[in-house]
């Protein structure tokens, strides 16, 4: 069955850095899209960066220049570097996938993992 598991969470000073982990099992990385979401409290779920099988990526505007996705298909995993954290941060992070090759759907992706919590706080 469709698997993805994200790790890599915890807490951290603001200023600093994490880098998650999506991985997967299930299906074949090299022709999917990943993205990553994130669900803060009191907050709709947000879609934080996807990246394509052709390595085209996209990302929120709040994390352009912090968050940099990335994907190593031979390991079957997906990341999310994230830079120069901020409170604001502060979610539950997911990684999710549609099975389509690009990102950009409209619509909620089918797949999700169970989400790591990111902290950002002194």
């Amino acid at each position: 069955q469709v698997q993805l598991v994200e790790s890599g969470g915890g807490l951290v000073q603001p200023g600093g850095s994490l880098r998650l982990s999506c991985a997967t099992s299930g299906f074949t990385l090299d022709y999917v899209a990943i993205g990553w979401f994130r669900q803060a409290p009191g907050k709709e779920r947000e879609g934080v960066a996807c990246i394509s099988s052709g390595l085209i990526t996209n990302y929120a505007d709040s994390v352009k220049g912090r968050f940099f996705i990335s994907r190593n298909n031979d390991r079957n995993t997906a990341y999310l570097q994230m830079n120069s954290l901020k409170p604001e941060d502060t979610a539950v992070y997911y990684c999710a996938t549609d099975l389509r090759r690009s990102c950009g759907s409209s619509s909620l992706p089918g797949y999700w993992g169970q989400g790591t919590q990111v902290t950002v706080s002194s």
